[in-house]
């Protein structure tokens, strides 16, 4: 059973409550657990929230809804949480700011744990602007030549040319190894950097990348989720018209 989990925790620094703000009338973070639904390897979709009025909220929407604690310092530890009394095979973290999240990219990233030594897999993409490679707040990700991740980061060194990819945020894990990785204390790099993800590099643990030409419409502000606004209006549009 494969079982995809959306950690929405209600804070935000840049854009506090942004789980809940309104696109095309209903909660942001229904628009990404509408279309994971959609992916033909997932079983089940789960929000993990922190917050009752939230789980309230999102529940008139028709979502399946569980209750995580709120003193999680990682979506991949609220993930764990969720299923940790599920009996699953493949988790997949699915950010809760990626309302138009292609339905396929999942079905390639759980594709790759049919390979039985694959534990853990992300996804990357070749559109990586100049600007992206020197904006801290889009990672970039380092591959070797069988698709493993290198390393991860923020900012790039001047002395690295070439092998670098973006890092789009989806993780998918066998749910033995997401319960083993969550009980790993947090490395150095990992606090340093704020990325989860450098824990596994920093242990020794493979990260198997997928390459896809998924085009990333995150939102992480206001002016996000008006643009996001606009590209669901334009595809409205050509869908009536």
């Amino acid at each position: 059973m494969n079982i995809g989990v959306i950690p929405a925790r209600l804070g935000s620094t840049r854009f506090p409550g942004k789980i809940l703000a309104s696109l095309a009338g209903k909660p942001m973070v229904m628009h990404v657990y509408e279309r994971a639904k959609q992916a033909a390897r997932l079983d089940d979709v789960l929000i993990a929230v922190d917050d009752d009025q939230v789980k309230t909220i999102l529940k008139r929407f028709g979502a399946n809804v569980v209750m995580t604690s709120a003193d999680h310092e990682s979506g991949t530890d609220r993930v764990a949480e969720a299923v940790a009394g599920i009996e699953a095979d493949i988790v997949v973290n699915i950010q809760a700011d990626e309302p138009m999240l292609e339905p396929a990219v999942i079905d390639a990233l759980i594709a790759v744990f049919d390979d039985k030594n694959v534990n853990m897999a992300t996804v990357v993409s070749r559109d990586l602007s100049t600007r992206d490679i020197l904006n801290p707040n889009i990672v970039k990700v380092f591959l070797d030549h069988r698709m493993h991740a290198v390393d991860f980061m923020r900012e790039m060194p001047d002395n690295i040319i070439g092998g670098c990819y973006r890092h789009i945020g989806i993780y998918a894990f066998r749910k033995d190894f997401l319960i083993q990785f969550t009980k790993l204390k947090p490395s150095e790099s990992e606090m340093r950097h704020h990325l989860e993800q450098l824990r596994a590099l920093d242990n020794g643990l493979l990260v198997h990348a997928i390459l896809t030409d998924y085009v990333i419409c995150g939102v992480d502000t206001p002016e996000d989720l008006d643009e996001v606004a606009g590209i669901l209006d334009k595809l409205e549009l050509s869908v009536t018209g």
